[in-house]
């Protein structure tokens, strides 16, 4: 199992970093840099507001279906059309109440009303892939899905490119162009996997398509809402405390959308490197749900991917957080050094991130869920509260600190609640391991940060590059390790 999961990782990110780093980098980017001060931090603040509405548009159902297909790929048969159908309800219910709470909470901001429809649609379709999705991989089909991640970001480059540098109108770039260029490479990224999950199912039974499969059957989708509402939990507490800071920078302060540019503008970067835990997640879940539904060890797997992920967030984090002025400043026209504080802090949340992601995967494949929606309840309070007095003092850098704080609390609860309920060590070597390749990372940043050499670019590759090779040196990489896994697919 560890050997398939290296393997499809490798593969994953391989495919990712292919596309995904030049969306973001050469066309988010450049739609920040195009668009009035203020309209894109607009645009992440909305898309933050409707987003806290996810419980509703998903209600768990993703992560639900991931551990259970992963665990009894038979299910897919019956409950794949039963499932459609109780998803595009939820989605119908979704647009209903951001469309109320709109009218509440933006009740004199009547222009910003089309951006949120938008948006909720643009949100539908991502929920609706993401359901897709879970289906493939929980199937077994990780390299499919790997290939479909990124492929909502190659259209969406396409298309961007095409109104960017096309000249095909001679009004400047709009805002709603950008919205609407998501809406056409999410519904065609969301065509692409029913077309795969259809040959799946052809393959295996005729009918599976008909129509007559796709009924409403209420006491059935009762029984399948109880199931999965601890799941849909996660995802709202989750959501809330990933995406209230924008909302909140916004709603207090006067400069509130001028401000949420600053912060969307080093979010985009944490957005960038947390592709990774994303990918890390996706695959990790299926394989540990196949393990414990064996009663087999998921420890080597565990130690395995956070010594893989840290061995690159360790580095990448550390050397972004000494560059972090430089990086700003050669990314957006109109940076300012509180552009670099912000990406500062924001940036060192990825080494809590990039954990969390590992130890939620976990416990969500364990069905662990109520203990960690008690962490997810304090760590909101926590957040709130640092959010309230932080922003009001030091605006969006307050924000940042905020999530580090918070990102580091739940990563710590995590690693005890994995402990408790799994069994899971994080035994002192491996604690020796990371701490002492941490200080390592932070001293050789140093030193190349303040060499006498004028180009920063060169400077901040060679130390991600020569940090990222003390992972073999601290053996948090080995490739003994590695060749000596078995394999068993699922």
């Amino acid at each position: 199992m560890n050997r398939e999961f290296l393997i499809n990782i490798i593969f994953l990110i391989s495919v990712n970093l292919l596309i995904k780093p030049f969306y973001i980098f050469g066309i988010d980017r450049t739609i920040q840099n195009t668009l009035p001060e203020g309209e894109y931090g607009l645009y992440f603040t909305l898309f933050g507001f409707t987003f806290l509405f996810q419980i509703i548009n998903d209600f768990g159902i993703q992560q639900y279906n991931n551990r259970n297909l992963s665990q009894r790929p038979y299910l897919f048969q019956k409950y794949f059309p039963k499932l459609l159908v109780i998803k595009l309800l939820l989605n119908l219910v979704f647009l209903l109440f951001v469309l109320v709470f709109t009218l509440i909470i933006y009740a004199e901001e009547v222009e910003i009303y089309p951006l949120i429809f938008y948006i909720s649609i643009n949100n539908i379709l991502i929920s609706l892939v993401q359901f897709l999705r879970s289906n493939i991989s929980g199937l077994g089909l990780f390299r499919t899905d790997s290939l479909i991640s990124a492929l909502e970001k190659t259209l969406l480059i396409i298309i961007c490119a095409v109104l960017l540098w096309g000249n095909l109108f001679e009004s400047p770039f709009q805002l709603e162009w950008f919205i609407w260029a998501q809406t056409a490479s999410w519904g065609l990224t969301g065509l692409v996997c029913f077309l795969v999950l259809r040959k799946y199912s052809r393959d295996r039974i005729n009918t599976f398509f008909k129509w007559s499969q796709f009924t409403f059957h209420p006491r059935l989708v009762i029984s399948i809402l109880k199931q999965t509402y601890p799941f849909a939990l996660v995802v709202l507490l989750m959501t809330i405390y990933t995406r209230i800071d924008s909302v909140m920078i916004e709603r207090m302060l006067p400069n509130g959308r001028q401000q949420a540019d600053v912060y969307a503008a080093a979010y985009r970067l944490l957005d960038a490197v947390n592709v990774f835990g994303v990918l890390f997640a996706g695959l990790l879940l299926p394989m540990f749900a196949n393990l414990l539904k064996k009663e087999e060890s998921v420890q080597p797997l565990v130690d395995l991917s956070i010594k893989l992920i840290w061995a690159g967030a360790i580095p990448l984090a550390i050397g972004t957080y000494f560059f972090r002025e430089e990086i700003m400043f050669l990314l957006y026209t109109n940076a300012t050094i509180n552009h670099g504080e912000v990406l500062g802090y924001l940036i060192l949340t990825f080494i809590a991130v990039s954990g969390i992601y590992i130890y939620s995967t976990l416990l969500t494949a364990n069905a662990s869920l109520k203990k960690m929606n008690w962490l997810f309840v304090f760590s909101i309070i926590i957040n709130v509260i640092l959010n309230y007095f932080l922003i009001q003092k030091y605006q969006a850098t307050g924000a940042a600190i905020a999530t580090l704080i918070t990102q580091f609390f739940i990563l710590f609860g995590k690693m005890v609640l994995s402990n408790t309920e799994i069994g899971i060590q994080f035994n002192w070597r491996l604690k020796t391991q990371i701490l002492s390749f941490g200080a390592f990372v932070i001293f050789i940043n140093y030193q190349i940060y303040y060499l006498d050499y004028s180009n920063w670019i060169y400077k901040y590759i060679i130390g991600i590059v020569l940090c990222f090779s003390l992972a073999f040196l601290f053996k948090l990489i080995k490739l003994s390790e590695l060749k000596t896994v078995k394999i068993k697919k699922t």
